[in-house]
């Protein structure tokens, strides 16, 4: 009988998985350091933000974790290349990468200058695309198969009419780079996918779940949309990202997860 027959559990075992994580200091990256980390990961940790870097490293070192703490953005082909240099002199190897770094800026399209749609597309798709190179480079060296998950949202399929032009591209972007690479590396043991939240909170969207008119407005006109009837929590992402960083995710790659309560389904 097959080992997970008899412990179906093990699908989902990562311990001493080494785990790279891009935008660790932010909602969903420091929610993957901890999921992963109290998982037994090893972790490397990078964020541009030294001191909510900092903190979540502390964390996860509290909980028991090994952790490689890295003040640095994906921001060149030189800076992935670093973090990954780092993961190997620290622990040896990658086996997983989470790429939770990224960004949004809001404008109509007549009110937002070219420079500012790059810059999005820029921290959403090309550093995304960079740390999946730089990892899959590794992972491809190693042999061993691995692990690529990378961030899109619902707006990478869904349109928004608030000024979302710049974020909708990027997102969609990233599903085109989750499907091609994907199969680009499907014979090599090596998933790509993707997390597709809608909104769910974090120091962003705080505001949608105040207790206020304004706040009260917004999320029920949102939630009309969403047949789970409340808004995301981070922990609601926890479930997908093990799953698509554990061996339970081998037979699935090329694929946008949409973690979204329903969202687009309807």
């Amino acid at each position: 009988m097959s080992d997970y027959l008899k412990n179906p559990l093990s699908l989902f075992d990562v311990k001493g998985k080494v785990a790279v994580i891009t935008g660790a200091s932010g909602a969903f990256g420091a929610l993957a350091a901890q999921i992963l980390g109290n998982a037994g990961c090893k972790l490397v940790l990078t964020a541009g933000k030294k001191a909510d870097l900092d903190a979540v490293a502390k964390d996860c070192v509290a909980s028991g974790a090994e952790v490689e703490a890295l003040n640095v953005r994906p921001s060149s082909e030189a800076a992935c290349e670093g973090i990954v240099a780092a993961a190997i002199k620290r622990f040896g190897r990658v086996d997983i990468l989470v790429v939770a770094s990224g960004k949004n800026d809001v404008a109509k399209i007549v009110d937002m200058a070219p420079e500012r749609f790059l810059d999005v597309m820029d921290a959403n798709v090309t550093q995304s695309w960079l740390m999946a190179k730089a990892c899959s480079k590794q992972m491809l060296a190693q042999g061993q198969g691995g692990k690529n998950v990378l961030m899109s949202s619902a707006r990478g399929l869904l349109g928004h009419p608030a000024g979302y032009t710049a974020y909708c591209a990027s997102k969609s972007a990233v599903d085109g780079i989750t499907k091609a690479l994907g199969c680009e590396l499907g014979p090599t043991g090596i998933t790509v996918n993707a997390i597709a939240p809608t909104v769910f909170r974090s120091p962003l969207t705080a505001w949608m779940f105040e207790d206020n008119d304004n706040a009260k407005a917004v999320r029920g006109g949102f939630l009309t949309r969403v047949p789970k009837g409340r808004l995301g929590e981070p922990e609601d992402l926890a479930g997908p990202l093990l799953f698509l960083a554990s061996k339970a995710s081998d037979f699935y790659t090329g694929h946008i997860l949409y973690a979204d309560g329903g969202y687009t389904a309807g």
